[in-house]
């Protein structure tokens, strides 16, 4: 990961919002703008990536005291991300959010798509279709992630789910799903049925765009 001084001027976050617009930056510059600065230790960059790392593993929500648990995350930062993660969840609720096609997921899961790390996520819907709540089920490596049925149903069944829709992102840049891929996907559709909860797709998706099992007609 590069230092915020090794970067130019036009990369840095800030100047980059200001030219490109928010939707331009990554979570990593997101973060980095919502911290500000870092510490004598560690610029601002490698803070917020310690940030987006504790995040992404956790699914329940984060206080502030967890937060300043965070290497170079003090009371005042912590308080802050605390403040806007609160404001952020309050304004934009995907809860209630009908999933008629694949790509109406996509909003919900996009922002993982710059992760160097697979990221697998199952999204919850109930039986109208709609999004009762999107969990990081597990991170794994470059290229593979460690995924168990159990590990995906088991917060869909608290929920009360009628079915899910999985997806995991490839840093690889690549869009074809692999044997793995097409394993599991095979395994949740065989363990959803025996639970009562459809596996609606999977989806594999990258920056550029996305492969659904179900519009290929393999689920």
């Amino acid at each position: 990961m590069k230092k915020l001084k090794d970067l130019s001027a036009s990369e840095r976050p800030r100047e980059k919002l200001k030219a490109k617009g928010p939707e331009a930056l990554s979570d990593l510059e997101l973060m980095a703008i919502l911290l500000g600065s870092g510490t004598k230790e560690s610029d601002v960059l490698t803070v917020a990536g310690h940030i987006l790392k504790v995040l992404d593993g956790r699914n329940e929500k984060l206080g502030v005291e967890d937060l300043q648990a965070i290497e170079g995350v003090g009371p005042a930062k912590a308080s802050l991300i605390a403040a806007a993660l609160e404001f952020a969840r309050r304004r934009i609720r995907p809860e209630g959010l009908r999933i008629s096609f694949p790509p109406d997921v996509l909003p919900l899961i996009r922002h993982y798509a710059d992760r160097k790390q697979e990221h697998f996520l199952c999204v919850s819907l109930n039986g109208a279709n709609e999004v009762i709540a999107t969990r990081v089920v597990s991170v794994g490596l470059v290229n593979k992630t460690q995924v168990h049925p159990r590990e995906v149903f088991a917060d869909p069944l608290t929920d009360r789910a009628s079915a899910v829709i999985v997806a995991h992102n490839h840093p690889s840049g690549s869009l074809e799903p692999s044997r793995e891929d097409h394993d599991i996907t095979g395994q949740l559709k065989s363990a959803g049925e025996i639970l009562g909860i459809r596996l609606l797709d999977h989806i594999v998706f990258n920056q550029k765009g996305y492969y659904s099992f179900l519009e290929k007609g393999l689920i």
